[in-house]
């Protein structure tokens, strides 16, 4: 098959500037359980592939799923970069690359295992959530996995042959008491084996604790408030909040957002560090090389509170002529690479955790995450479980505490970063339609002043 797309490419390369091959064989489950319901039971196999040709700035992008349709594709993608391309291809240059990287995992390949012992599993989990207490009105827990191997081949020189696993359970509880609705989630993912997903006895029910609980506390009464938040919601709001902000391609595409993003320019204190990087192994945004061939780094974005750097794929990189960063991913076949975040963080800081809440008079502090959104520089994310702060101490813990602010503004206003860090490992992230993009984030607990809290 290799020789087959290097005659191919050989072939069609003198009508393009650029043309790439992605081959792909995938095999997932997913399983999801809604109380005793089973919603979702199903294992899937696929084979299929795409093409992108690119001639005078146009790209032109056809996929498949016969491998006999692979040159009628080709053709297609040609003909279509030849009709809309009208001003000049610019790519980042890399140094081709011919390797074959293998599956690295550090336990049980979830291929070996049998279907109804992964669902045996999520049944363990839901029986948790439901036991916990009569309160507890809904549940559910999913599971899945999958498996990829990508065969690239580019007009460039390129012969890559990669492959991965990825694994990611979530769970809910639903606790009612007459009108009064709490949710408690929580979520686990791993690249390294299903033993990853076994023994999370105390986290499910952990989740179903919360739900419960929070039916007899307080709603927090809204306000701006100086807020402390926990390594999850750090992780999250790195991500969300920041980490598109700095996908150069939403960039290049946006003046404004181009004056606004500039390097050089202050976003935070000198203690402020945030990284992006596939190259530290181990986590679910790790891989050895992007989608476009281009070796994973790790990039610094915000070094000593400046702006320093932005996350590429070889286009974006060739239009702003800056180097290429190894962040170009796509979901699977059926799309085309994009910018994507793969493990982002903040560094931690060197405040110990018990004195970030110090002279607070009246604050926040908040844990764990249920959902959020984003519009541009704009946040709000929703805490998993909170406390008041009063005094410089933990007090009564409240509830539906939602985090609101501009993202610009709140790195400006970290007042403290903590010497702890954790990862979140559960994140999927959306971005141009490709949902669940396996990503890490991470980061230390942060003391963060001026945040809107939503409540009563």
């Amino acid at each position: 098959m290799q020789e087959r797309l290097e005659e191919l490419i050989r072939t069609y390369r003198p009508k393009v500037d650029f043309l790439a091959i992605r081959l792909e064989q995938a095999q997932s489950t997913d399983i999801s359980l809604r109380g005793p319901l089973v919603e979702t039971l199903s294992e899937a196999l696929a084979v299929g592939g795409h093409v992108r040709a690119c001639y005078k700035g146009g790209w032109g992008f056809a996929s498949f799923n016969r491998l006999q349709d692979l040159e009628a594709r080709l053709a297609e993608a040609v003909t279509a970069a030849r009709l809309t391309g009208s001003e000049q291809t610019q790519l980042a240059p890399i140094e081709p690359v011919r390797r074959s990287v293998a599956l690295q995992l550090g336990g049980r390949d979830p291929r070996s295992v049998p279907l109804a012992e992964k669902k045996a599993l999520c049944d363990h989990y839901n029986q948790i959530l439901t036991a916990y207490s009569p309160q507890v009105a809904t549940t559910s827990v999913h599971y899945s996995d999958s498996y990829q191997k990508v065969l690239i081949v580019t007009s460039e020189g390129t012969l890559l042959e990669q492959e991965w696993i990825d694994l990611e359970m979530r769970f809910a509880a639903t606790a009612r008491d007459g009108s009064t609705v709490q949710t408690g989630r929580e979520t686990g993912g791993s690249r390294r084996g299903f033993e990853d997903l076994l023994g999370l006895d105390d986290k499910v029910r952990s989740a179903a604790s919360r739900a419960v609980a929070a039916l007899a506390l307080p709603p927090v009464r809204g306000g701006l408030y100086t807020v402390v938040i926990d390594p999850i919601l750090t992780g999250l709001f790195v991500h969300e909040a920041f980490g598109h902000l700095s996908e150069a391609d939403m960039v290049y595409e946006n003046p404004d957002l181009i004056e606004v993003m500039s390097l050089g320019r202050r976003f935070g204190p000198p203690s402020l560090n945030i990284y992006d990087g596939a190259a530290i192994g181990g986590h679910r945004g790790s891989y050895l090389y992007d989608d476009e061939g281009v070796p994973a780094t790790t990039t610094a974005l915000i070094r000593e509170g400046e702006l320093v750097g932005r996350l590429h794929s070889r286009e974006t990189a060739g239009k702003l002529e800056e180097a290429p960063t190894g962040n170009a991913r796509c979901l699977d076949y059926n799309y085309a690479p994009i910018v994507r975040m793969t493990n982002t963080w903040i560094d931690r800081g060197d405040v110990p955790l018990a004195d970030l809440p110090l002279d607070i008079k009246e604050g926040v502090y908040a844990r764990n995450w249920l959902g959020g959104m984003t519009n541009g520089e704009m946040f709000t994310f929703s805490a998993g479980e909170a406390w008041m702060i009063r005094d410089g101490q933990l007090a009564e813990p409240v509830r539906d505490v939602t985090l609101s602010g501009n993202v610009f503004q709140s790195l400006a206003d970290i007042e403290a970063i903590g010497d702890d860090f954790e990862w979140d490992e559960s994140g999927g992230c959306g971005k141009g339609g490709q949902d669940g993009l396996a990503v890490g984030c991470g980061g230390p607990s942060l003391r963060i002043r001026n945040i809107v809290v939503g409540g009563n």
